[in-house]
């Protein structure tokens, strides 16, 4: 599973001028299924993404995780973080999960994200989406978690 992870100021995600998903402070979290994923390898994502310390404590060290300031998790699915680069000029999207299968283990990530964490925002998977984020810092966080 492919995450781009960005700390913000503020998130939303629009559907045809609709805010369908929208935070304070917190993570926006760009997420990719592949076609390997379980939804044991999204558990072990969430894990790392809620305990990870990107956050700044007093001294403005990132000492805190997004459970520590009790920030937002806005979830948007995103494929093309597969995207593969090698030859050519347009990126191929085969280590992409088929549709069916990244819709499952999406919904699953965010079912467990909502247990896990109390404020949880989601754009809606398949949907051209237009995200709006203000990247606090900036802070960006690729992660890749395998079985």
């Amino acid at each position: 599973m492919i995450g781009l992870l960005q700390r913000v100021s503020e998130a939303r995600v629009e559907i045809a001028a609709e805010v369908v998903g929208q935070i304070g402070p917190g993570l926006l979290l760009l997420l990719c299924a592949e076609p390997d994923d379980t939804e044991a390898v999204g558990e072990k994502m969430l894990a790392k993404i809620l305990k990870l310390r990107i956050f700044s404590d007093a001294a403005g060290k990132m000492n805190l995780s997004v459970q520590d300031v009790a920030g937002g998790l806005l979830v948007v699915s995103q494929f093309t973080l597969a995207a593969d680069t090698k030859s050519g000029n347009r990126p191929g999207f085969t280590g992409a999960a088929p549709p069916v299968l990244g819709e499952a283990l999406y919904d699953a990530f965010v079912k467990a994200a909502r247990v896990a964490h109390p404020v949880v925002q989601t754009g809606r998977f398949g949907a051209d989406m237009k995200v709006h984020l203000v990247n606090d810092g900036p802070v960006t966080v690729p992660l890749r978690i395998t079985a």
